[in-house]
């Protein structure tokens, strides 16, 4: 009881909001510090505020009737993207080293290893997922002769972050 007086305290006395808007960023930090007081790995909250922003992203450009560049969806979602998730950062400190071994000694140029932030990590994890989700949607409805299952993309969605945050959980 008392870790959540202290969480609720800290939330109302947040002075500057840095994301799009203020009550999504508080959403987004609730989230991400409810998950990290239930002991969810940082991963696995950056996987659900990644997929939330990129979704909120996709979403939100659908109201713009005219293009005024090529790729100008992709560069909304990923506005929104940085501005949930990048005000989140400082907050999650949990830290993953990433080893890459393509050929030759330890310490040569292709050969390191690389730190990353382990909620920055899930968060561009989970906004892949949700950008190729619909592919894999329309691939099951090829499969299925051109038959949708009711809620087929929201349900091919969750149950693709369900897996990795799952699989994030127990093995990281």
């Amino acid at each position: 009881m008392k870790k959540f007086f202290i969480f609720t305290f800290l939330l109302i006395y947040l002075d500057k909001a840095y994301a799009h808007c203020p009550l999504c960023t508080v959403g987004a930090v609730a989230a991400a510090g409810g998950a990290a007081w239930l002991g969810l790995s940082q991963i696995v909250i950056g996987l659900f505020i990644g997929a939330f922003a990129i979704s909120l992203g996709l979403w939100s450009s659908r109201y713009l009737k005219k293009k005024y560049v090529p790729i100008q969806n992709f560069l909304i979602a990923l506005f929104l993207f940085l501005t949930i998730v990048l005000p989140v950062l400082p907050l999650m400190k949990e830290l993953y080293p990433f080893y890459i071994n393509i050929s030759g000694d330890y310490g040569s140029l292709l050969n390191r290893t690389y730190i990353i932030n382990s909620f920055l990590g899930g968060g561009i994890i989970g906004g892949i997922i949700v950008f190729l989700s619909p592919f894999v949607s329309m691939k099951i409805m090829k499969l299925r002769n051109n038959k949708l299952i009711p809620y087929q993309g929201v349900l091919i969605t969750l149950l693709l972050l369900i897996i990795a945050g799952v699989i994030f959980q127990l093995t990281l």
